[in-house]
């Protein structure tokens, strides 16, 4: 028997907690372990439970969504955090990205869109809805520098997990001019990080993988 998804639900209302149990347990591969209404009780609760999906509200009292997602990322929870909210801005947007979140659905959303943006992310994808997708993209496109060809080269590199020395080796440059480069792009893209700065630019379309 295939295991389930085990999914963790944290909204501050009830009624919200409610009706995404009553959708989610029509799915034969869904599996509802936990709930919380605030995001200190969400963080008390993840390794007990050990849930694989944590559909997150960003408006969770005592400690906000991106709060709890960098609390995540920072402790290296092994759980995949999928952002169910009412926000549709692009800084609210932008920054639950950053902090690491894999989806970002507006509630509204369709059923068929939830089963699908959880099957996604458990396999290890991210997914956004058109429309968040869009206000990010053109956020970014606003934002971001264009890359060299050069910086591209070692863009899809580091998105392999090549490490400096290995990059340096295979385009045949020094390992400074590849920290260099990387410094660039972490500029031009706005990330904080390598992988942010791959996310980015995946998402940007600037590289697929």
């Amino acid at each position: 028997m295939k295991d389930k998804i085990k999914i963790f639900l944290a909204d501050d209302h009830p009624i919200v907690r409610d009706g995404l149990r009553s959708v989610l347990e029509t799915q034969d591969d869904f599996l509802i372990v936990g709930e919380a209404n605030d995001g200190l009780e969400v963080l008390a609760q993840l390794d007990e439970l050990a849930p694989d999906i944590l559909f997150l509200d960003l408006g969770m009292p005592n400690k906000d969504g991106v709060a709890v997602i960098q609390e995540i990322q920072e402790k290296k929870i092994p759980v995949n955090v999928i952002v169910f909210t009412v926000f549709d801005t692009d800084e609210r947007i932008l920054s639950a990205i950053r902090a690491g979140a894999k989806g970002y659905l507006l509630k509204g959303a369709s059923r068929k869109d939830i089963f699908n943006a959880i099957r996604v992310v458990h396999q290890g994808a991210s997914l956004l809805q058109p429309l968040i997708a869009s206000k990010l993209l053109d956020h970014l496109n606003d934002k971001v520098e264009r890359l060299s060809p050069r910086e591209l080269e070692v863009l899809q590199a580091l998105a392999k997990g090549d490490t400096n020395p290995y990059i340096a080796k295979t385009l045949f440059i020094s390992e400074r001019t590849v920290k260099f480069h990387v410094s660039s792009i972490l500029s031009k893209l706005h990330a904080h990080n390598r992988t942010e700065a791959v996310r980015i630019a995946v998402e940007k379309g600037i590289i697929s993988l």
